[in-house]
């Protein structure tokens, strides 16, 4: 099959994943029903864009990275710069934004990339999985989980299985009433069961999870 020919915003594919999960996986079945349809969308800000905001993102409160990203985009009249911007721009402005001194550096390697072409994101929907992952991989604060990401939300790519984030370790732990975190070779084990249609399983592991919480803050 073609890359990329199946993509996650097709609801085709949703309902065909639904079922598949549904038949094949008892537990993930109770999940699928009751948390129920997901609107999936892929985020059109753009690859470059998405990347930039996925490092601002890193390790930080979603509040608290919301609010340097509105400032960050306050310095460009609301918006994310362009490369070239970026590397024209101070570092000392760009710290008046809220941005850390690693990640101005992450930011400015990516930015440093593009500009001179050793990162060329024109195209990338063509690329497998783990070659998206290798590229990514070579820009400075960019790991497995943010590819990872970048795959599900950028790319809607259906066979995401992001074995490094917490709320996906969260929610297996969670839903399969595990008494520890689950070990890798453990989510390896149950999350074949689900494969090729992974991304529709974290996407309800994660649904799953903040249903969970929302239901114990009712009570």
């Amino acid at each position: 099959m073609e890359v990329g020919s199946e993509l996650l915003n097709d609801k085709r594919i949703w309902n065909r994943g639904r079922r598949y999960l549904i038949k094949k996986d008892k537990v993930m079945a109770n999940i699928v029903r009751n948390v129920g349809p997901i609107a999936f969308e892929i985020d059109g800000s753009g690859y470059y864009e998405s990347l930039v905001e996925s490092i601002l993102f890193q390790q930080l409160a979603g509040s608290a990275a919301r609010a340097i990203l509105k400032k960050f985009k306050g310095l460009y009249n609301g918006r994310i710069p362009t490369p070239k911007e970026y590397l024209r721009t101070s570092e000392k402005r760009l710290r008046s934004a809220g941005i850390s001194p690693q990640k101005y550096g992450y930011i400015k390697d990516l930015c440093e990339r593009i500009n001179d072409g050793r990162l060329k994101l024109e195209g990338v929907e063509m690329m497998s999985d783990e070659e998206v992952v290798t590229m990514l991989d070579e820009v400075k604060g960019i790991g497995r989980w943010t590819a990872e990401m970048f795959l599900l939300f950028s790319l809607g790519r259906v066979d995401v299985l992001p074995m490094d984030d917490l709320g996906f370790r969260k929610g297996i732990r969670a839903a399969y009433r595990l008494k520890e975190m689950p070990e890798r070779k453990d989510m390896e084990k149950l999350s074949s069961k689900w494969r090729p249609y992974g991304s529709i399983a974290t996407l309800y592991l994660w649904r799953g999870l903040d249903s969970a919480a929302k239901g114990k803050e009712g009570k």
